[in-house]
């Protein structure tokens, strides 16, 4: 098989080493790729986003089966382009990634369908209209840009002075571009956030190991949201009675909602879930993997993902094909000076070299460029040490001691991924 892979951050690193194992695969592009994945595949240097240059590229080089990564040609449309064309790809279609591309149409669907989520108090095209509305919610309030914001488009606030200021940014100042355009206000969930992926082939389904993921840039779950600064896996996030519950009330459900709302779902499908005490409820929608629960995903896979991602554009999953390792996997992400806010690029990052010998842990690359053999960072969200082993206490002590090798100008990462786990682990003992 020769497969495309489209995009070019970590989780998209991830699936090229994964992809690559496969003794089917005879060759893998990248498209645009980045300076870690160079190594590994053949990446064009093409925006991610654009469908036509991705049907351009297609053309050219005839992929037996091409794989999505991020949310962006997704929503613009690139699997409808490919499928027309009767080419093999994974992804779901631009209507039924609006369960992403749109917070509001993914309330709406929730709210119809019955599937447990946060109450929502209004939605709102002006700053105006949405300030007015804070008189009558409770606090704190969680405000959602309605489009694509990389991450960035909620925001928990405490009071209505950051309500407002949030409101303002993302509505007038257009800190979010248009994906600000319209928000939504809706209540506060407590306990903890939980990702549970599935892979469909729009019959069948197959949930993915759980994953944590750490959104707040600083320890402690402190400071700004960011795209993700780590995650972890084990099967303990997921006791077997709480994942009988996802799968009755929230997982099924939401796939009998989408067939009958006329939505054909293929490929991924992220649900983030909210583990309250009242039991799951829905937080948010993603139409493909998470990124970095990708890292820690593909280090506990232990199947064929090339054949099992064929399968499914051929529509044929066999969810049995689907086997883990058993223990634990957790990946942390090191980031760029000053981000999530701006960044400087071009830092030499030192200390890879030494690494690549270490098969305890991957490297799997995200803000990265190659130049000549020096790798310099090229984003906020540089590398994720990623790291598997047989319990979540030896995992993450081995990636942080990968991540002692490993230097460049400004680096900062959290030092509690896993944590969480670890503590609950200790208390169960």
């Amino acid at each position: 098989m020769k497969i495309l892979v489209i995009g070019g951050g970590g989780r998209e690193h991830a699936l090229v080493w994964r992809l690559k194992q496969s003794p089917l695969v005879e060759k893998i592009w990248c498209a645009p790729g980045n300076g870690g994945i160079a190594a590994e595949a053949e990446c064009v240097a093409i925006d991610a986003g654009d469908v036509a240059a991705a049907v351009a590229l297609a053309e050219k080089i005839q992929p037996d089966l091409t794989v999505v990564g991020p949310e962006l040609p997704l929503v613009n449309g690139l699997t409808d382009a490919f499928r027309k064309r009767n080419w093999a790809i994974v992804g779901p279609s631009k209507k039924a990634a609006q369960l992403e591309g749109s917070k509001i149409f993914s309330k709406e669907f929730l709210t119809r369908h019955k599937i447990p989520t946060a109450k929502m108090y209004g939605t709102y095209k002006s700053a105006r209209a949405a300030n007015a509305a804070l008189s009558k919610v409770d606090w704190p309030v969680v405000i959602k840009a309605d489009g694509l914001c990389a991450g960035k488009g909620v925001f928990l606030a405490p009071d209505a002075e950051a309500a407002k200021d949030f409101i303002a940014r993302v509505m007038e100042k257009k800190e979010l571009g248009s994906g600000g355009n319209r928000i939504l206000l809706e209540e506060t969930l407590e306990g903890d956030e939980l990702s549970f992926i599935i892979l469909t082939d729009g019959k069948s389904y197959a949930p993915l190991v759980p994953t944590r993921d750490h959104k707040r840039v600083s320890d402690g779950n402190a400071g700004p949201n960011t795209g993700g600064m780590g995650a972890y896996s084990t099967d303990d996030l997921l006791p077997e009675e709480l994942r009988k519950i996802v799968i009755a009330n929230i997982v099924e459900p939401t796939l009998r909602g989408l067939a009958a709302d006329g939505i054909p779902y293929q490929g991924f499908l992220y649900i983030g879930l909210m583990l309250t005490k009242s039991g799951p409820q829905v937080l948010e929608f993603n139409c493909r993997l998470g990124d970095p629960e990708t890292q820690a995903i593909v280090a506990r896979m232990n199947f064929d993902l090339a054949e099992v991602l064929k399968d499914v554009a051929d529509g044929k999953l066999d969810a049995a094909k689907l086997r883990w390792k058993a223990g634990a996997s957790v990946c942390v992400v090191l980031a760029s000076g000053g981000y999530p806010g701006k960044f400087e690029s071009e830092k030499r990052i030192e200390g890879l070299t030494a690494l690549a010998q270490n098969s305890s842990v991957k490297i799997l690359h995200a803000g990265t460029k190659r130049e000549g053999e020096v790798v310099v960072t090229n984003g906020g969200r540089v590398l994720g040490v990623t790291a598997s082993g047989s319990s979540l206490n030896a995992t993450v002590s081995t990636a942080y001691k990968a991540i002692t090798k490993i230097r460049f100008e400004g680096m900062h990462y959290r030092k509690d991924i896993g944590a969480h786990g670890t503590r609950l682990q200790a208390a169960g003992d």
